[in-house]
C-alpha cells in the first residue's frame, strides 16, 4: 500500500528525525490530514477514505523509505 504522504518534503525531514520523536511527527502529521476539509483534499488529489486510512494506520508502521 502506498504512503500518501510519499512524496512530501515535511515527511522526508521527519524522516530524518529518529525513535519517538519521528514517530510523534508522523502521528501529528497522519492526525492533520484528518482536520482538512474537502475541499483541502480534493486541492491535494486526496480521497477522504484514503485519507482515513493513512490516519488509522499504527505509529509504528512508518513509510518505507525511514528504513534507508
Amino acid at each position: 500500500m502506498a504512503y500518501i504522504s510519499e512524496s512530501c518534503s515535511t515527511c522526508h525531514r521527519t524522516a530524518r528525525r529518529t525513535g519517538l520523536l519521528g514517530y510523534l511527527d508522523l502521528y501529528r502529521q497522519r492526525r492533520a490530514l484528518l482536520s482538512l476539509d474537502d475541499a483541502r483534499l480534493e486541492d491535494l488529489g486526496l480521497s477522504r477514505e484514503a485519507v482515513k486510512n493513512e490516519a488509522n494506520r499504527p505509529i509504528w508502521d512508518a513509510p518505507a523509505y525511514w528504513s534507508h
